[in-house]
């Protein structure tokens, strides 16, 4: 696996400013920015201009990583070239929220066969129910194949996301590649550090990821309540207090953030499903918490893959963790590069949801909050 990066800077243009040494050999690149860099025509046809013949996944962000540094509006490139895997590429474009699992679903039908090790997504985040695209690709993917990815940011705007799959990137677009061969080996580690407080509350009114009623009584009137002040600031100021949800079952929780409000029906949209019936409870977290949760992400990350010496690490962390950490965001970075070592090259971003398996599950799910972290090595 061969692997080169450069990045954009508004005004200055690219570092480095020489031409790229894999050209036309590259397989995949990965391009992540804020809305208006990944827009711009004129930026991708010079990444086009570098990789003519490699599938170009783009996605706008709330936050560019690259290796350790965290950026606001630069867009960043990470080109690769697999020596020994095949990949495949595919996308699709939903015009309905409700067209969420059906989506995941078509998509892993095109994607199943072969076997792949490894999908990685890159979706659409505030068209789309994460959760059901999940749920989607779950139905059709083999077992033992690794779905992670990640949902499209927009900074503290929530206004639209934008993904695209060799061409400019537009709303509703949900991008998945397949990676097949049996000489990759992939890991993955994803993990929060938030930690719940008040009382356990009941969803008693939702539909889908639009949530109205917690304890019979209205759920964005409480919400404001808990915020104070900060409530001036919805929806972005409800990052700092994410829903934890327990599963019908009662084993495991999840995380789930807001991504809008509507004042008139009191209702609030998040990132994933909120179902009737399932327990809630407010959340929190200081900063320390959300780094030691990043480094028990990439701990996991090479704990339970068993890879030494990865040679890439895709990050994608929530937009809600970069807005708690503040100044301190690049200390979730820095420790996922203490944990991972020097060898891999780190690349992602920050996102309205996190694609990955619960620790110990086989299928994938909707993580809100949390450092996701994919890794890939190839074998000789």
């Amino acid at each position: 696996m061969q692997i080169e990066q450069r990045y954009f800077i508004p005004g200055e243009g690219w570092r480095p400013s020489t031409a790229p040494a894999l050209g036309a050999a590259a397989d995949w690149v990965l391009v992540f920015g804020s809305r208006e860099r990944v827009a711009d025509a004129r930026l991708f046809r010079q990444v086009r201009a570098w990789y003519p013949e490699a599938h170009l996944m783009l996605g706008s962000t709330s936050g560019e990583i690259l290796d350790t540094e965290v950026s606001d509006d630069r867009l960043t490139v990470t080109a690769v070239r697999f020596a020994h895997t095949r990949i495949r590429a595919t996308s699709i474009r939903i015009d309905e929220v409700a067209d969420s699992f059906a989506a995941g679903r078509m998509l892993a039908e095109r994607l199943a066969a072969p076997e792949p090790a490894l999908v990685f997504v890159v979706s659409d985040g505030h068209f789309v129910n994460g959760s059901a695209l999940a749920q989607g690709f779950n139905r059709r993917l083999p077992p033992g194949a690794l779905l992670t990815g990640g949902l499209a940011g927009d900074g503290v705007r929530f206004e639209r996301t934008l993904v695209g799959l060799d061409a400019l990137p537009t709303e509703g677009v949900i991008a998945a590649v397949g990676f097949y061969g049996d000489r990759l080996r992939v890991g993955f580690g994803s993990s929060g550090g938030w930690a719940p407080f008040g009382p356990v509350r009941r969803i008693t009114r939702s539909e889908a990821n639009v949530l109205y009623e917690l304890d019979g009584r209205s759920a964005l009137a409480l919400y404001k309540r808990y915020l104070g002040e900060l409530a001036e600031g919805l929806p972005g100021a409800a990052l700092r207090f994410p829903l934890c949800i327990w599963t019908p079952d009662g084993d495991r929780t999840l995380v789930r953030t807001i991504l809008s409000i509507d004042e008139e029906n009191q209702s609030m949209t998040f990132a994933g499903d909120v179902p009737t019936g399932a327990r809630a409870r407010f959340m929190r977290a200081s900063y320390e918490d959300l780094v030691d949760g990043a480094a028990y992400a990439a701990e996991h990350c090479v704990r339970d893959s068993r890879i030494e010496n990865a040679e890439l690490a895709i990050c994608v962390s929530c937009w809600g963790r970069k807005l708690v950490l503040g100044q301190r965001t690049e200390e979730e970075t820095e420790v996922v590069r203490e944990m991972l070592g020097t060898q891999p090259v780190i690349t992602g971003f920050y996102s309205y949801g996190e694609l990955a398996p619960p620790e110990s599950a086989e299928w994938c799910e909707l993580h809100n909050q949390t450092m996701t972290i994919t890794i890939m090595k190839e074998i000789e």
